[in-house]
C-alpha cells in the first residue's frame, strides 16, 4: 500500500495536540484492558467499554489517517462483543501506531529536549 505522505516532514499543531491528549487516554485504557485480560482473557467486554474504548480509537484512526499504520487499525466491534484478550491486542496495534507517529514527528535535541516537527496552521 503507497502512503500519499511520504515525504511528509511536519505535523499541525492541532495534530500535536490530539497526540498529546491521546496517548495517555489509550495508554490508560490499554491498563484496565490488560487487567481485564489477566483476570478473564475470554470473557467479553460490555457494550459500554466498547462504546467509551471506539470513541478514543475514533479519534486516533483520524490522527493516524496519513500515515502507513493506519491500514492496520480496526475499531472494536459492538454488534460481536470482543473479549478482553481480542480487545487487548487491538489496543496495542494502536500504541504501536502512536509510537511510530511519535518517533516519526518528535525529535530531541542533544539537550534532551523534544519538540514535535509542527506548523501552525
Amino acid at each position: 500500500m503507497k502512503n500519499n505522505q511520504t515525504a511528509r516532514k511536519h505535523i499541525t499543531d492541532k495534530e500535536s495536540n490530539e497526540y498529546d491528549l491521546l496517548f495517555p487516554l489509550l495508554i490508560a485504557l490499554l491498563k484496565e484492558v490488560r487487567e481485564l485480560s489477566k483476570k478473564k482473557q475470554d470473557d467479553a467486554l460490555n457494550k459500554n467499554k466498547v462504546k467509551i474504548i471506539n470513541n478514543v480509537l475514533i479519534r486516533i484512526k483520524e490522527l493516524l489517517k496519513g500515515e502507513d499504520s493506519h491500514y492496520f487499525l480496526e475499531l472494536l466491534d459492538l454488534d460481536s462483543l470482543p473479549s478482553n484478550s481480542d480487545a487487548l491486542f487491538m489496543l496495542v496495534q494502536f500504541e504501536s501506531g502512536l509510537k511510530q507517529f511519535r518517533a516519526k514527528y518528535y525529535y530531541e535535541d542533544s539537550y534532551g529536549d523534544g519538540y514535535w516537527t509542527s506548523e501552525p496552521e
